[in-house]
């Protein structure tokens, strides 16, 4: 495996930025980036030089990408929703300074649920 990669921005050699001017005299060119590969991370980093080449890369390929694995029905996961109330502060500001006023508060918790194991 190579130590680099190249760009897959559709439009990375169009970007007008000296990163990519190559060439010498009169001949130059616009190049696509060159990446430098990290090995302990295999992530979307070792294939596009920026943001913007990935979002080129997403907007033009999208419905490509989507049919390798298409999806024709929504995930779930099962949930527990946990309610808790508990007391807390609001403060109300006055014109002899701030006032401490308590109230009943609800804290909302989401766990997963195991469903091979309830």
């Amino acid at each position: 495996m190579t130590d680099y990669n190249w760009c897959h921005g559709p439009n990375c050699h169009t970007q007008h930025t000296q990163s990519r001017i190559r060439g010498s005299g009169r001949d130059k060119v616009l190049r696509t980036r060159r990446i430098k590969v990290n090995p302990n991370y295999h992530n979307i980093h070792n294939y596009f030089c920026n943001t913007r080449c990935l979002y080129d890369y997403m907007n033009k390929y999208a419905q490509a990408i989507a049919n390798i694995a298409p999806r024709s029905k929504a995930l779930e996961t099962p949930i527990k929703v946990e309610k808790e109330k508990y007391e807390s502060y609001r403060y109300n500001w006055t014109s002899n300074g701030t006032e401490r006023v308590p109230y009943q508060a609800t804290r909302t918790t989401i766990k997963t649920v195991d469903s091979n194991n309830g």
